[in-house]
């Protein structure tokens, strides 16, 4: 319902400011035209409007009314393509995404019993001959390093099998990572972290839709790095 609202509510608002728009635009030809009609009833006969003058005023209306029109159409444009994201937003709803973020969440599988992790990502933004993962408890200590070794440019997405650098399962529980990487001169490559998060609900602000990620926080659609196909067991830990 609430979803419904809000996008009829947007759909409202560009119909009124379209109509507000074409007003405004009325108002001024009809004020022009007054002035105009005023202006020729009182000209000096002996030095009437020539027709140079009353062409130029005509094309100075004509240009304001285009000019006016021209932004009526891209406001509603703007409207269309504003409700057309808002609507977009709705399917978000249930799907899981990567945003930037370094949490990690560890927990037991409630049917099966299993140690499941919420998936981690990373964002490439060059070529790098060595990419390193750390992973740390919530007192900063290092639980596990992963290699992940040379990789191209690009958005990656890993799952971490819940376990310390020794072999031993890590305890339950909320989970950072850092990641570095370099390329074959050893200089450094930036790469931002991805954090998992399960649409819940989607808000609409004046600067746009916002998906609401529960623990994972908030996001813009444009925020979002990686959908996942289908809901990840993880989610539910």
């Amino acid at each position: 319902m609430t979803t419904t609202s809000a996008v009829t509510n947007a759909s409202n608002t560009s119909a009124l400011s379209s109509a507000n728009n074409a007003s405004s635009a009325q108002s001024i030809e009809n004020q022009f035209l007054k002035l105009l009609t005023t202006q020729l009833q009182n000209q000096d006969p002996s030095s009437p409007m020539d027709n140079m003058q009353l062409t130029s005023q005509l094309a100075q209306i004509s240009t304001v009314e285009g000019i006016t029109n021209l932004n009526t159409t891209l406001q509603s444009i703007s409207s269309q393509m504003g409700l057309s994201q808002s609507i977009d937003a709705t399917s978000f709803i249930g799907k899981s995404v990567l945003v930037q973020g370094n949490s990690i969440l560890l927990g037991t599988d409630s049917t099966t019993g299993s140690t499941v992790t919420t998936p981690f990502g990373i964002n490439l933004t060059g070529a790098a001959s060595n990419v390193q993962v750390k992973i740390t408890n919530a007192s900063g200590a290092v639980v596990n390093t992963v290699n992940l070794g040379s990789m191209s440019a690009g958005i990656y997405s890993y799952d971490w099998d819940g376990k310390s650098s020794t072999g031993t399962a890590a305890t339950n529980g909320s989970y950072s990572f850092t990641v570095t990487a370099t390329d074959a001169n050893g200089n450094a490559v930036t790469v931002n972290p991805l954090t998992f998060g399960q649409v819940g609900s989607v808000a609409y602000t004046s600067g746009g839709p916002v998906l609401n990620l529960g623990t994972a926080g908030t996001t813009s659609l444009s925020g979002v790095y990686k959908v996942f196909s289908t809901t990840d067991d993880s989610a539910s830990i």
